[in-house]
């Protein structure tokens, strides 16, 4: 019984620690940003192309809107700034425009439905260091081309064969038309953009789905339930054995002396 609640204790430490549902299930993005200036200077606007590319290698391929897009840059004393994304022709691709003040900015892709990605720091004045990948390429042997001349960085990822798009891909809007109106002129996210993020990156629940912490905790409640199940029956099972073991008590009956008569009733 100990080992039992030994090997399932360490079973839900397993799954408190294991990565969100969302990215065991594949369900990722990668922003990528086209070049910018060798060096960013504080208070001067920059025009900023970048691409939201699911598993890093195309366009969102699920039935419905991606979602707002954008950048979100944090800097060092908490200060958040937010610039969303205007779509381009090229499908998967955004643009914005940023106006940063000096300092050290960590810098992260809004990917929509998608959690948010690292980008990298910023140091203005100065440029960019990229941040380490959040995962691992899965380019194969082929890749498929969704695109024009304009295609992301790195295209074809070091792929041997190119196969182009079947059929045309829509650029992914996370806008209405009234939002990209707006948008035209580069305004911030909208508040359900700024609800899908948090300060300090992580991803909110989105409002269709459950949220990505729901399903390890699960399987820990239901873990624990196992083992309090077990307990019951076990502790069921020990007292019945321990009924079965004892005689009923039956007190001696009055016997009848010399000269008595016993009258039965009934």
């Amino acid at each position: 019984m100990r080992r039992l609640i030994l090997a399932l204790a360490a079973l839900a430490a397993v799954l408190v620690t294991a990565p969100p549902a969302h990215a065991r299930a594949g369900f990722w993005a990668v922003t990528e940003l086209d070049p910018l200036p060798a060096t960013l200077r504080p208070g001067v606007s920059y025009t900023v192309g970048y691409w939201v590319l699911q598993h890093g290698t195309h366009p969102y391929d699920d039935s419905g809107a991606l979602g707002p897009t954008g950048l979100l840059l944090t800097g060092e004393d908490g200060t958040t700034l937010s610039f969303g994304g205007t779509p381009l022709p090229d499908p998967a691709h955004y643009a914005t425009t940023i106006t940063v003040p000096a300092g050290r900015w960590r810098v992260q892709g809004v990917q929509g439905k998608f959690a948010p990605y690292e980008v990298g720091t910023l140091t203005v004045p100065g440029t960019l260091k990229p941040a380490p990948p959040q995962y691992a390429m899965q380019a194969g042997s082929e890749i498929t081309d969704y695109w024009g001349r304009v295609k992301p960085p790195g295209f074809p990822w070091k792929a041997a064969t190119v196969i182009p798009a079947r059929a045309p891909f829509a650029t992914p809007s996370g806008s209405s038309s009234g939002q990209a109106a707006e948008q035209a002129g580069l305004a911030p996210p909208s508040p359900q953009a700024a609800r899908s993020m948090r300060p300090d990156g992580a991803a909110a629940a989105d409002d269709g789905g459950s949220p990505p912490w729901r399903q390890p905790y699960a399987l820990v409640v239901v873990a624990l339930a196992a083992v309090a199940g077990t307990l019951l029956v076990q502790r069921a099972a020990r007292a019945a054995r321990a009924a079965g073991r004892r005689e009923p008590f039956d007190p001696p009956g009055r016997e009848a002396r010399e000269g008595e008569e016993v009258i039965g009733l009934g």
